[in-house]
């Protein structure tokens, strides 16, 4: 089913953002991944079916490969097993819930590029850096990096994350962090870069958003997603220009063509625009895990 709103009776909802609803259920939190879709920083009035499902179930799979990387914040998935006073709402819960560690989230959103692309490729061209990072002369749109890198963002309350240097992440969260957020978000890039590339998919950049919990470091939100990573068909790949990704990329392509001016509300989308990229959600999904959407 499409699900737009959470609608919980009698639990405390948190927070509600773009895209997640977040609900107060004894010690946990349950996190709860709609079909709403946001482009340019406004919510669209038209759900992506399936959506929510594919970058629930995504993040899972990764959460359990990665566990021997960082804990992560999961503590089930399976409605089955949610609490009793969540029986009645699993139509709308199911496969796209996660009960999760009340974890206290870092002032810092960590980012790893193993591509130049997105912002980084607008800083290089002006600066030959990204991040204050220096990087070869003369590299083009969409080239793969020597090696990939660590570069940490603010996380922004409204509008966009700021690109930060590592010495500025220190300032925010200590030394000691910094450097473990940096070395786990690179390995864990590392390992899924490499195991997406098997299957298809190359994980041009991602970003993951840690925390803290019983004194220990936590992997938290959401875990290399269409919505959190940028995704490149392999068989799409070419260096000098930004390949089609798995995600809205659908719909922010029709929204330029029909020069809409970014600001509420958000036209309607056609029937074509929404299939397709609930088609490229679906598509990331498979690919990845090799199976169908449960």
């Amino acid at each position: 089913m499409l699900v737009t709103q959470t609608e919980l009776p009698n639990i405390k909802r948190t927070a509600q953002g773009k895209v997640r609803d977040i609900f107060e259920v004894g010690e946990y939190l349950l996190i709860v991944v709609t079909d709403r879709l946001s482009a340019f920083d406004v919510v669209l009035p038209d759900p992506i079916p399936d959506k929510g499902r594919v970058l629930t179930q995504l993040s899972r799979f990764w959460f359990d490969r990665f566990r021997d990387l960082v804990p992560n914040h999961v503590v089930e998935t399976d409605v089955a097993e949610f609490p009793a006073d969540l029986a009645q709402y699993h139509d709308q819960l199911d496969g796209r819930a996660m009960l999760v560690r009340r974890a206290k989230p870092l002032p810092v959103e960590c980012v790893v590029r193993g591509y130049l692309a997105g912002s980084g490729w607008n800083d290089y061209q002006k600066t030959g850096a990204v991040c204050g990072i220096k990087l070869p002369e003369g590299m083009k749109q969409a080239e793969k990096l020597p090696e990939p890198i660590f570069t940490p963002s603010t996380k922004a309350t409204a509008g966009h994350d700021e690109n930060i240097t590592q010495e500025q992440a220190a300032a925010l969260v200590g030394a000691d962090v910094a450097r473990e957020i940096g070395e786990v978000s690179l390995n864990i890039y590392r390992r899924a870069a490499e195991y997406a590339l098997e299957r298809g998919i190359i994980i041009a950049d991602t970003k993951f958003e840690f925390g803290t919990y019983d004194g220990r470091l936590m992997w938290i939100d959401e875990a290399l997603t269409p919505d959190s990573s940028r995704f490149w068909s392999v068989a799409e790949y070419k260096v000098g220009m930004s390949p089609p990704s798995f995600d809205k990329q659908f719909v922010r392509d029709y929204l330029l063509s029909i020069k809409w001016d970014k600001t509420p509300p958000a036209p309607k989308l056609p029937a074509e625009v929404i299939k397709g990229t609930s088609d490229r959600y679906r598509e990331a999904y498979r690919l990845i895990t090799g199976s169908g959407l449960g």
